[in-house]
């Protein structure tokens, strides 16, 4: 007679949710600047990447704005890896070891499988969003395809106010679903090894389970990344996006505990 099926034990620790007061944010932004003045010279390495992919972007936008969602796709690509490179700086900090440029390029390639993964998907969201939004432009733009030097003055357009209310909540709803899905999981995948599955769940779990404070994580860093973009040239990016980096590895740790941690 077959015995029952009896699965096997789960194996290593469990991730576990911390509860976040408001404030935190602000604590991870305190931390990530630590981060950055600790070790300025791997900042503004990945600082100057985050300011080239702009420039590249802003460069096509003006030149071939038809181009421009290809450009994004390629970012979308590389930008979690090079994040990963500023939370393995942050990760070797907490851990009392030094950081260490060359280490922090190479720190994905144990986990290259698990960051595929997790990149596919966000790709695949990004052209469902780009998708939505050749739609809402065919249904409710009402002035003509903009040309390239009068978008926003098209876009802004009286005769456009639903255009822009509609594209702003369909942008809205992918925005958030990128938001949720890697608000934490690439740190996760860099500190546990853990698979894409189990990291994109768990943070969902931790968007859902702490979503005022998420929110306001999300609203500050959309804002600081704005401003960036704002000042002269996109120069504020050399600063705004490692100290960002290094902030989100310190949402992560914050947010998701572990067995053996307090």
């Amino acid at each position: 007679m077959d015995q029952p099926y009896v699965p096997p034990p789960d194996e290593g620790p469990k991730a576990r949710l911390r509860l976040l007061p408001l404030s935190a944010p602000w604590r991870w932004l305190a931390l990530g600047f630590g981060d950055l003045r600790a070790s300025p010279g791997i900042g503004l390495f990945y600082g100057l990447a985050f300011w080239a992919m702009a420039q590249v972007l802003a460069m096509v936008f003006r030149r071939s704005p038809e181009y421009t969602l290809s450009m994004v796709s390629g970012c979308l690509l590389v930008g979690p890896f090079l994040a990963m490179g500023l939370y393995e700086v942050s990760r070797r900090r907490e851990q009392g070891q030094a950081p260490d440029l060359a280490a922090s390029l190479t720190c994905w390639d144990g986990h290259i499988k698990s960051m595929s993964m997790l990149v596919l998907v966000l790709m695949v969201l990004e052209l469902l969003w780009g998708r939505a939004s050749l739609v809402v432009f065919a249904v409710f733009f009402n002035t003509g395809m903009p040309s390239t030097t009068g978008v926003l003055e098209a876009i802004f357009n009286p005769d456009n106010l639903d255009f822009v209310a509609v594209y702003l909540f369909v942008g809205g709803i992918f925005a958030t679903l990128v938001y949720a899905i890697s608000v934490v999981s690439i740190p996760m995948i860099l500190d546990r090894d853990t698979d894409a599955i189990s990291a994109g769940i768990t943070s969902v779990r931790v968007f859902f389970g702490e979503l005022a404070v998420m929110l306001l994580w999300g609203l500050i860093l959309s804002v600081m990344v704005v401003l960036s973009f704002m000042s002269y040239w996109m120069l504020g990016l050399i600063v705004v996006g490692p100290w960002l980096g290094h902030a989100s590895w310190h949402a992560y740790r914050g947010a998701v505990a572990w067995q053996q941690e307090g």
